[in-house]
């Protein structure tokens, strides 16, 4: 069998270092998904059964009525707001949670941590002054250290994440 290239057959693309590109960018997009889907389950299934959970989902429901109103789209009622706002929130975290991959491969659990401490903070303290309210059925301090703990855990399963798939890749 025959393994040289001919000319005729153009080379898989290589970054610099010599890694294909898809094995750079999927540790960095698994590693979004993986902290946005902890932070989703985290919330969602705390808020079944817990009297003060998280309720960054109504937060979220609040944000994207009124960035929708600014816009000057009508906002979706019901459960479609429901849903948009899940979707709108898994996308937005994925992308947020990737960052976990920019820098040095061994600084992936600082910047996991970081970001989600950071993510867990903004939560807690950006919504009234944006507008956006408080959190139904709110109990200080509880229902804030819930909320960051769910952040930094999704910073934590990006990290891990991230981890995995550089050393898999």
């Amino acid at each position: 069998m025959n393994t040289t290239r001919t000319p005729e057959q153009p080379a898989a693309p290589q970054t610099e270092a010599g890694v294909h590109p898809l094995r750079r960018w999927l540790p960095v997009v698994a590693s979004g998904l993986a902290g946005a889907v902890t932070v989703t389950l985290l919330n969602e299934g705390a808020r079944r059964v817990l009297p003060h959970a998280p309720r960054m989902d109504v937060i979220g429901e609040r944000a994207l009525k009124k960035s929708l109103g600014a816009a000057g789209v009508v906002p979706p009622q019901g459960e479609a707001l429901y849903r948009w706002t899940v979707a709108a929130d898994l996308v937005s975290n994925a992308l947020y949670y990737s960052l976990v991959g920019v820098g040095t491969p061994g600084g992936g659990w600082s910047r996991g941590g970081a970001l989600g401490l950071a993510a867990g903070l903004g939560a807690v303290f950006l919504p009234r002054p944006l507008g956006l309210g408080r959190q139904p059925g709110e109990q200080p301090p509880l229902t804030q250290l819930l909320t960051v703990t769910w952040y930094v855990a999704g910073g934590l399963a990006a990290a891990a994440t991230y981890r995995a798939s550089r050393n898999a890749s």
